[in-house]
């Protein structure tokens, strides 16, 4: 039974009776009808979450460990492209600078993709951006990868390149220091023995006996081997990588036009063929055409002591044998 509330009336000095209005009826009705719909609806929302079948619950548990998945990849992509800039510094800045090869740019190295929103096809799915990212990132990192594979490619034939260089550059005397009599004449202006004019002396003139052993400074082709009115009898090697060496008035060649020598291959002997005042050689070293001084490619097996001595003697200016 509801209550029935009275108010006092100082007019009548007498209590009347209440009356609820209409309005507040409806209002406290609809308040009540809200809040029942309320506590269905908070109590439907909580029931709900013990409703969700194994399969849901499976799928929710594999999208947790996906999500867990991609976040590794990325951690471990990252420290991969931190091991891969070092190795393309050390490509650029030591094996390349060795090597004597030009680096690759950065531009190249890191160059992005074409075409217009390579990745919209990953939109729509949930987590989306941390799923483009990490392919972005995966796409990068294997492009580079790519590249400096094809470098490590291309520093493994410069070393073989560069091996067979070392071989080939003179690097020997062409006559050993125990044949040699003494180091005649140096490189530079020197008197000439038969024309006594100062000339420009091309090489160097190792005093020896005739007979004396002629060696190959370095490896290389016989393209020339013959007799001429200046330097008698001549062999001319060609080295490669623009270097040439030339061993005048032998007494005897044994080399051929044609013929492949290595470093201290025996070529020819000691003589006094041609325009020349005593049995010597005469030794030359081209540089990309241009005769250049011998001495500096005798590091194949002089001591340092033999060598300062060489150059001390190979200064002094005086009369050339040839």
């Amino acid at each position: 039974m509801a209550k029935v509330k009275y108010y006092y009336d100082p007019d009548t000095l007498s209590y009347r009776k209440i009356e609820s209005k209409a309005s507040e009826k409806y209002k406290k009705a609809f308040l009540a009808v809200s809040g029942v719909f309320l506590i269905a609806f908070l109590g439907f929302i909580g029931f709900s979450q013990f409703l969700i079948t194994p399969k849901e619950r499976a799928q929710k548990r594999e999208l947790e460990n996906l999500k867990l998945h991609y976040e590794l990849l990325s951690k471990r992509m990252d420290e991969s492209s931190k091991v891969l800039t070092e190795l393309q510094e050390r490509d650029n800045n030591i094996y390349r600078t060795y090597f004597e090869t030009t680096p690759i740019p950065d531009e190249q190295r890191k160059a992005g993709f074409g075409g217009v929103n390579r990745y919209k096809h990953l939109d729509g799915f949930d987590n989306g951006t941390m799923i483009k990212n990490v392919t972005k990132q995966l796409d990068i990192l294997s492009k580079q990868m790519v590249i400096q594979s094809k470098s490590l490619d291309e520093i493994v034939g410069l070393a073989k390149e560069k091996e067979k260089m070392l071989a080939s550059i003179p690097a020997i005397q062409p006559v050993k220091n125990e044949d040699l009599k003494r180091m005649a004449s140096g490189f530079g202006m020197r008197l000439h023995p038969i024309l006594k004019s100062w000339r420009m002396h091309n090489g160097m003139d190792f005093t020896a006996p005739s007979g004396t052993p002629i060696f190959a400074s370095g490896n290389g082709k016989i393209i020339k081997a013959h007799r001429s009115s200046t330097f008698g009898k001549v062999v001319y090697i060609d080295h490669g990588y623009g270097y040439k060496t030339i061993y005048a008035h032998m007494s005897k060649i044994l080399a051929r036009k044609g013929q492949r020598v290595k470093r201290g291959d025996l070529i020819g002997y000691v003589g006094n063929t041609g325009r020349s005042a005593a049995p010597h050689l005469h030794y030359e070293v081209h540089k990309n055409g241009r005769p250049v001084n011998p001495i500096y490619y005798y590091y194949g097996d002089l001591t340092q002591e033999e060598f300062t001595a060489m150059q001390k003697a190979s200064q002094q200016k005086g009369q050339s044998y040839d």
